[in-house]
């Protein structure tokens, strides 16, 4: 008859839960893995699958009981530093989408919108185009593999441990938040620059013939130079986007590096 003792049992349960615990926390709000197209039975088997090969290879966990408030303070430390690295490469898509709200609102589309299921409200058409090209790259490039290294290494960087986690950490995710409207506000900068210098030339145009009906005549040639103006810059978004990713990448090291007590 095969006996386990309390500790036995404690000890397999803590190398397990903690471990998942942090996984699930940046699959449930990374990009591609948090969508909420994906099904929540993939993400906790995915969870699962990547515990079962990290659990082996992580340091010795600290001796304390899973169901005491020391384990529950470690549990709810391994929740939050997997939301933390997912959420600092989900700041990155936001400045993505953020560079198409600006840029379809410029051109007038600010009436092309839709449900976007993964924010739950109305998001633009051209922000959820951006969105998805950023997605496509994302995983051209592997990102979404080396999230996942980053997450396995953040183990021995950052071993699971009783002690608080350092301020530090959430201060530059925090401060990493700027990205959404700098990064967002650069990316639209030549279409804004093209449309402005298109309004003024439209406002230059109605003082010279007031007769001209400037609605009738200003929505479609604003849509249009828009149009053209995105179809000639789209190669450079690639990229940038791309670039951005991977600023997304060493942010994540960065506030692993900074969470570590001490």
């Amino acid at each position: 008859m095969i006996s386990l003792t309390d500790a036995q049992l404690n000890a397999w349960l803590i190398s397990f839960i903690w471990p998942l615990t942090r996984i699930l926390g940046l699959i449930m709000v990374a990009p591609a893995f948090g969508h909420r197209s994906v099904p929540g039975r993939v993400k906790i088997g995915l969870g699962i699958f990547i515990t079962l090969i990290v659990a082996p290879t992580l340091p010795p966990m600290p001796d304390v009981g899973l169901g005491s408030w020391h384990g529950l303070f470690i549990l709810a430390q391994q929740l939050l530093i997997g939301i933390a690295i997912g959420f600092t490469m989900r700041i990155a898509f936001a400045a993505v989408e953020a560079a198409g709200e600006i840029i379809g609102l410029q051109m007038g589309l600010g009436f092309a919108s839709f449900f976007d299921p993964q924010s739950a409200g109305q998001t633009l058409v051209l922000a959820r185009f951006f969105n998805m090209l950023a997605m496509l790259i994302f995983l051209a490039v592997n990102a979404h593999l080396l999230l996942i290294g980053i997450l396995v290494e953040s183990f021995q960087s950052l071993p699971i441990s009783h002690q608080p986690l350092s301020a530090g950490g959430f201060y530059n995710l925090a401060a990493y938040g700027s990205t959404v409207f700098s990064t967002g506000l650069q990316l639209s900068l030549p279409l804004i620059a093209v449309l402005l210098m298109t309004n003024l030339a439209l406002g230059i145009l109605t003082r010279s013939a007031p007769q001209l009906n400037i609605f009738a005549i200003g929505f479609p040639i604003t849509l249009g130079v828009g149009l053209i103006v995105l179809n000639l810059t789209l190669p450079y978004f690639g990229p940038l986007f791309e670039q951005l990713i991977q600023n997304g990448l060493k942010a994540s090291s960065m506030v692993i590096q900074t969470l570590r007590p001490g």
